[in-house]
């Protein structure tokens, strides 16, 4: 019983804390978005006043004035516009804070201009860049915005017949006479790993194997050891992992140790851990049109399409770089703003380090999935 308890608690933390830390936002974070005073507004009497001040009440989700606000709002209601910003199902935008913002002339006439808006946006799990640009309209002595509305694809209304595995865990319990016995913890293993130097300190990158027949949930701590033996440092994996994995899968995980020197470490101490967890094969989401971009602003990119018929709230892309001869060079992560409706087509696009990606020759992505419904 404690193995499954803790699997589902470290699962539901996992999404709790997104959820926590993007609507519960430090306080100095929404102070240096300037968007903490509630009768705080910008002059409208220029162009990029008038952005400033969009932004500015976007920032409070003061929804209604942002709203009344848009020149063009005669074109769509005020649900598609909260929609547009913050996602039509629950997804890393619908809890997001807006960080800082920027508003950056284009070009202007004396009627009309254009303005370069980028709301960068935090999570608890970092932030996401949103960039519109604005076109902006006198309005007698002030000027007003044209949003620039992005309407989300809709699924059309059909039955999607789903095939896939499943496991269910039954455990002893506290009426059964089954002695000490109960469902072993799945049989894990760590396939690859190694230690890089970067700015920020020293990165521990791998793979785990689940190489058991049954779903497991997995952890990787790791620890650096100096010549006497001595611990320097010890970290876990949190969300640079797919925790669930099925029989036979494999996740790449990194275990980043700040401001940690490399030649301070004779060695390094791993220990993965795994829990029995009930799980299934759904939903399944595709990886297209895969892409790599040369150096120097070497880019991994592609689309993520959902082929299951449940909304996916928020998917989490792990990439695993190689060299020619098939070691481990980089492990580089995106989570995905938006929820995947099922069959719509989302990019995504992870930046490789200029020094690693002129040694990449392959590479190898997975998708962690969370839905609400799992949860439910």
């Amino acid at each position: 019983m404690g193995g499954r308890f803790l699997a589902f608690v470290l699962a539901a933390a996992t999404v709790a804390l997104i959820v926590i830390g993007t609507v519960w936002p430090i306080p100095s974070a929404a102070a240096y978005a300037g968007i903490t005073g509630p009768n705080t507004s910008y002059s409208t009497s220029t162009p990029e006043g008038a952005v400033d001040d969009l932004a500015h009440t976007i920032g409070q989700q003061n929804w209604g004035r942002a709203y009344s606000m848009l020149n063009n709002k005669s074109e769509f209601t005020q649900q598609q516009f909260i929609n547009d910003i913050r996602g039509s199902y629950p997804g890393l935008r619908t809890y997001a804070t807006l960080d800082t913002y920027e508003a950056q002339p284009l070009r202007a006439t004396d009627n009309q201009a254009e303005v370069r808006l980028r709301l960068r946006w935090s999570t608890v799990v970092g932030t996401f860049l949103d960039t519109r640009d604005v076109q902006v309209v006198r309005n007698g002595d002030g000027w007003s915005p044209v949003w620039p509305l992005v309407k989300e694809q809709r699924v059309p209304p059909q039955v999607i017949p789903v095939n896939y595995l499943r496991w269910d865990v039954i455990y002893r319990g506290p009426g059964d006479d089954w002695g000490a016995q109960d469902v072993e913890a799945p049989h894990i293993r760590i396939v690859d790993m190694r230690p890089v130097q970067r700015a920020a300190g020293v990165a521990v990158l791998g793979e785990v194997l689940n190489e058991d027949v049954v779903p497991a949930f997995v952890s990787v701590k790791a620890s650096l050891l100096r010549k006497d033996g001595s611990t320097l440092a010890t970290e876990e994996a949190f969300d640079q992992i797919s925790h669930l994995l099925l029989p036979k899968q494999v996740t790449p995980f990194l275990i980043m140790f700040p401001n940690a020197e490399l030649s301070d470490v004779d060695s390094i101490h791993m220990d993965p851990t795994s829990n029995l967890i009930a799980a299934s094969a759904d939903p399944v989401v595709e990886i297209q049109n895969q892409k790599l971009s040369p150096a120097p602003y070497s880019v991994f990119s592609g689309d993520l399409s959902n082929q299951s018929g449940q909304i996916v709230n928020i998917a989490h892309v792990l990439a695993t770089f190689y060299d020619q001869s098939g070691q481990l060079v980089w492990v580089g992560d995106q989570y995905i703003d938006r929820a995947l409706q099922p069959q719509i087509p989302v990019p995504f696009s992870i930046p490789v380090p200029e020094d690693l990606a002129r040694k990449v020759s392959s590479e190898r992505a997975v998708v962690a999935t969370y839905s609400n419904a799992a949860f439910q």
